[in-house]
């Protein structure tokens, strides 16, 4: 049982990292429709898949999508000869390591600011004013920095998205249509969380 939960633990916080991230950079390119649905986004995860299931074979960190494609796709990068040069790159710089190890971490700051900042933009499509939206979106936005993790800020999200609008559609006259998917995460995460702790 321990076995099963580590298992669907690491699972989880890939494929949200990877979902949240796929999201995130597709909004900057415009691949997502008006529904919110990330276009070709089967293919997108399967690619992921075969990427962290290789790596892992390997030996390596996890081989995953990065928020820092957001820069890259909001310089013009689309068609995948960008990822093939780092990639070329990275292998060049093994050579170097020794050299890049003696940078301080605090040097690649602005690097990351101004990721952050790219990824930030699609924050001006979110209702805020409607209670049942803006809430989940920003306990979202505000515990992935927090908690240090993409996954367990989707996590909380999915929870108070579920919770919430669960219970608005009890009260209120107005009943929101939520997909029973978001309902069967919320449960998943909720034993999740319980049976980690």
């Amino acid at each position: 049982m321990q076995f099963i939960t580590i298992v669907f633990t690491f699972l989880f916080v890939d494929f949200f990292d990877t979902v949240g991230t796929l999201v995130g950079v597709a909004s900057k390119v415009g691949m997502v429709d008006e529904d919110g649905k990330v276009k070709n986004a089967g293919k997108a995860l399967l690619v992921d898949a075969i990427g962290t299931t290789v790596g892992s074979i390997l030996g390596t960190s996890t081989v995953t999508t990065y928020v820092e494609s957001s820069a890259g796709v909001a310089a013009g990068a689309r068609t995948g000869l960008a990822s093939v040069v780092t990639g070329i790159l990275f292998l060049m710089a093994l050579f170097f390591s020794p050299i890049f190890i003696a940078i301080p971490s605090a040097a690649t700051a602005p690097a990351l600011i101004i990721v952050g900042f790219y990824m930030i933009d699609s924050i001006k499509n979110i209702d805020f004013s409607d209670f049942t939206e803006g809430v989940p979106a920003f306990l979202t936005i505000a515990l992935m920095p927090l908690t240090y993790s993409i996954g367990d800020g989707l996590t909380i999200g999915v929870l108070a998205y579920a919770s919430m609008n669960f219970i608005s559609n009890i009260v209120s006259k107005e009943k929101k249509k939520i997909s029973p998917v978001m309902y069967v995460l919320a449960i998943v995460f909720f034993i999740k969380i319980i049976a980690s702790h």
